[in-house]
């Protein structure tokens, strides 16, 4: 979208650090609490995790100077998420209704913060446009989530469906996505197929998001809506 070279190294330090990030908030409990009892699948993943974690190591010192400063941010938010660095209380993923705010926001720092940074792109508003855009998906495809992890996530979590129903989520989640659409016109370099490809997110995303409860298969959301970055990534490509 920013027209940034296939040859950097932030792509390749994101696909690692992405495996590593992922791994650790979502297998680190579990590892430490059966450290003696891991089974094959978990020593594998560890073993993935270690070969991913030294790749992102090299690529991440091959970043310029500021993307390596606020690259270091991201993760501090990442172990923030799982790790409980302050006394007396639980690790951000469990923080009363901050959940979905610290993912939109990494999801942002690193797909769209730190390669534009990392290329030395000018800063213009289409870039913080981008970044608002990005938050606002983002924070859709997890509230699609959140819907259908209602009966089993913790009440304390204070999740947006739990706050204010399930209704209502969908018609904030409906109306976010107009925005999301929306804002493409405000953008100075004005890109059609960027739109066509808005159109479709916009169309799968309000689909699955009007279609969510807390009955639906677990697959619902952990395949089907996984696949819509992976959708994303290829409408872009084609298009472009």
């Amino acid at each position: 979208m920013f027209e940034i070279p296939d040859d950097n190294y932030v792509g390749y330090f994101t696909f690692f650090g992405t495996i590593v990030g992922y791994n650790f908030v979502k297998y680190d409990a579990l590892a430490r609490t059966q450290k003696r009892a891991m089974r094959n699948e978990l020593k594998a993943i560890a073993t993935l995790s270690f070969v991913a974690l030294i790749a992102s190591g090299y690529f991440f010192f091959q970043l310029q100077k500021t993307t390596q400063i606020i690259g270091f941010i991201f993760l501090v938010l990442t172990l923030l998420y799982t790790l409980p660095f302050f006394p007396n209380r639980k690790n951000a993923r469990n923080w009363a209704g901050i959940k979905i705010y610290i993912v939109a926001l990494c999801w942002v720092g690193v797909t769209v913060i730190l390669p534009v940074l990392d290329a030395e792109i000018a800063i213009t508003s289409d870039f913080y446009l981008k970044c608002l855009q990005r938050f606002i998906l983002v924070f859709v495809l997890i509230l699609i989530f959140e819907i259908i992890d209602l009966q089993t996530d913790d009440p304390h979590l204070q999740t947006v469906p739990q706050k204010i129903g399930v209704k209502r989520t969908k018609i904030l989640g409906l109306c976010l996505l107009v925005v999301f659409y929306f804002l493409e016109f405000f953008k100075t370099n004005f890109i059609q197929f960027q739109l066509i490809i808005n159109l479709i997110l916009f169309l799968i995303t309000a689909s699955f998001l009007i279609y969510a409860n807390e009955k639906k298969s677990r697959y619902y959301s952990s395949f089907w809506v996984e696949l819509i970055p992976v959708l994303w990534m290829s409408l872009v490509v084609f298009f472009s």
